[in-house]
């Protein structure tokens, strides 16, 4: 019997796998690539998570407005008095702005609200001193707030419920906030974080700064004229001067 010898198969070049040197060079490839679009990545996730936050301190904001005008919310105890305007010694608008004179920046959290969520993710905002949280909550943001009257008005009535009214001044601050660093806010530039970061932001500044007023159908005219800087008495209802 003639044995046949079993011929090699040879393959084509075409068909062989990659060497060490084609691997290296195509991961080298795949990295550069990644480094070059790693910025954007970054970029791109920061601001979506600021977006959100500054989302949620606004929300924020308004609940604590509402509950403000309902009282369930207690009243700001902190206050600013402005003297009534006149035509003589008129007040300017940039009165009715925030800054750091007539509302210095938190030291501590025991004069702020809380905005709290539970384990059910249900929000809450808890009265001034946030020293030490409720049990099995967690502090999403805390509100510094204050009340701006005139003088010779009468902001409540007996009931806490407005009467002449008055401005309610907001800060939104984030509840990783370190009170033993410098905490700034606007005063006269605007210090809210930007919601475009490339970062984790800046935890020291707010995220939302608002005024609102506070009035009801028994607040006059006038008495809003006195606080937006327009001359004409808090007592009565004429028009303002």
């Amino acid at each position: 019997m003639i044995k046949r010898k079993q011929q090699q198969i040879i393959h084509p070049s075409g068909e062989a796998g990659f060497t060490i040197i084609e691997s290296l060079v195509a991961i080298i490839i795949v990295a550069i690539a990644l480094a070059a679009i790693a910025p954007t990545i970054v970029i791109a996730t920061a601001t979506r998570v600021q977006s959100k936050r500054v989302e949620q301190a606004t929300q924020a904001a308004r609940t604590f407005i509402d509950g403000v005008k309902t009282t369930a919310v207690t009243i700001p105890a902190t206050t600013i008095t402005l003297t009534q305007s006149a035509v003589a010694t008129p007040r300017s608008l940039g009165d009715n702005l925030l800054n750091t004179t007539n509302m210095p920046v938190p030291t501590t959290s025991t004069s702020l609200y809380c905005v709290t969520k539970d384990s059910n993710n249900n929000l809450a905002i808890t009265n001034p001193d946030c020293t030490t949280p409720p049990t099995g909550v967690t502090n999403l943001f805390y509100i510094q707030a204050v009340k701006v009257i005139v003088t010779g008005s009468t902001p409540t009535d007996s009931t806490g419920l407005p009467k002449d009214g008055y401005r309610l001044g907001i800060r939104v601050y984030r509840s990783d906030i370190d009170f033993t660093k410098t905490v700034s806010a606007s005063n006269g530039d605007k210090k809210t974080q930007r919601i475009f970061t490339g970062s984790l932001g800046d935890r020291q500044s707010p995220l939302v700064e608002m005024t609102t007023e506070i009035g009801s159908k028994n607040t006059s005219f006038n008495a809003l004229c006195q606080r937006l800087a327009i001359t004409g008495s808090t007592t009565t209802n004429s028009s303002c001067n």
